[in-house]
C-alpha cells in the first residue's frame, strides 16, 4: 500500500528567496531564513513557491537556491522545491536539477493556455525525469489553469505523483471536496491547500497537508495553529487564528509575497528588494503591518 511521503504532511513552510536587484539569490540571507524554519521543527520546507518567487530566477541561481537549502537545512526537514517553468524540458532539467531535496512541486505555468491533455503530458513527462515524489501545484490564481477532478484522478495515477496543493474551494466545502479527490486517488495520496486564511479549517477537515506562506516568517505560531487543527481541536484553532487575522487581510489585500516582503521588512530580516515589476507596499502599508505582526514574532 503506498504510503504518503512526509514531506506532504503537516506543516510546510514557504520562506522568501532573498536577492538583489539582478536576480542573484543572497545565499547566506536564504540560509538565515532556513534556520529559522528548520528551528521551529515544522513538517517540511518549501522552497521555490510563489513566495518564494522562482518564476523571477534563472535555472543557476534556482540551483543556487537549491544548492544552499540543502546545506543549511541538512536533511533535518524535508525539503520541497519547486521546480514549475514554461517549458516540458526545461522543468524535467530543474527536476533533476533538485537531487538532494526531499520532493517537488510543479505548477503548470503556461503563456499559451494549457488544454488538459497538454497538462498532462507535461506532469508524465516532469515526473518520469527523477525519483523524488512530485506534488501538483493546483494555483490558479498564477497560472489561470484549474485542475479539474478529473485531472487530478488521472494525474494521481501516475507512479511519482503523490500529493496535490489546493487553492481554497471557492463554497468552503473542504471535507466534500477531500472526499471526492480520496474517493478515486490511490491511497496515500496526499491532499494539502495553500491560502492560510482558510487552511486551518482544511486541517480540520481532515487535509494532510498546510503550505503556509506566513510560517516562512512565524513558523513557530504557525505551527501551534497546524497542530490544533491536526487535532481537531476547533476552540483552540479559533483562539490562535484570531492573532494571525489582521496580517491575512492584508495577504488577502496585496497578495502573500508582497506581505510578507513588507514584514520580512518590519522584522529587519534581510531579503532584497522585490524583483520588478513588483513594487513594495507603502510606509502606510508598513505601519499597518508592524501593527498586525504584533504578538506573532515568537
Amino acid at each position: 500500500m503506498p504510503t504518503t511521503p512526509q514531506a506532504f504532511t503537516g506543516l510546510s513552510a514557504f520562506p522568501l528567496t532573498p536577492a538583489d536587484e539582478s536576480g542573484r539569490v543572497d545565499t547566506d540571507a536564504l540560509q538565515r531564513l532556513l534556520a529559522r524554519i528548520v528551528e521551529a521543527k515544522v513538517d517540511s520546507i518549501g522552497l521555490l513557491g510563489s513566495t518564494g518567487t522562482y518564476m523571477y530566477l534563472s535555472r543557476e541561481e534556482r540551483r543556487r537556491a537549491v544548492k544552499a537549502a540543502i546545506e543549511c537545512v541538512a536533511g533535518r526537514v524535508p525539503l520541497i522545491v519547486g521546480i514549475g517553468t514554461l517549458r516540458t524540458d526545461d522543468a524535467a532539467a530543474l527536476a533533476r536539477d533538485a537531487a538532494g531535496a526531499d520532493a517537488l512541486l510543479l505548477a503548470p505555468v503556461s503563456y499559451t493556455p494549457l488544454t488538459e491533455e497538454e497538462a498532462f503530458r507535461h506532469y508524465e513527462a516532469v515526473a518520469g525525469a527523477t525519483d523524488l515524489p512530485l506534488s501538483i501545484y493546483n494555483t490558479p490564481s498564477t497560472t489561470h489553469f484549474s485542475f479539474s477532478e478529473a485531472l487530478i484522478q488521472r494525474l494521481a495515477g501516475l507512479a511519482n505523483i503523490s500529493a496535490i496543493k489546493m487553492p481554497l474551494p471557492k463554497d468552503g466545502d473542504f471535507a466534500g471536496e477531500i472526499g471526492r479527490i480520496r474517493a478515486t486517488a490511490p491511497s496515500g495520496f496526499a491532499i494539502g491547500y495553500s491560502g492560510d486564511w482558510g487552511c486551518p479549517s482544511a486541517l480540520l477537515a481532515g487535509a494532510d497537508c498546510w503550505y503556509s506562506v506566513v510560517a516562512g516568517l512565524f513558523p513557530k505560531p504557525a505551527l501551534a495553529l497546524a497542530r490544533a487543527a491536526i487535532a481537531g481541536d476547533a476552540e483552540e484553532t479559533a483562539r490562535l487564528e484570531r492573532a494571525f487575522q489582521p496580517l491575512w487581510d492584508y495577504f488577502k489585500a496585496h497578495g502573500g509575497l508582497r506581505a510578507s516582503h513588507a514584514a520580512a521588512t518590519v522584522l529587519g530580516l534581510k531579503v532584497g528588494p522585490l524583483p520588478r515589476p513588483l513594487l513594495p507596499l507603502g510606509p502606510d502599508a508598513l505601519a499597518s503591518i508592524e501593527t498586525a505582526i504584533t504578538g506573532l514574532d515568537a
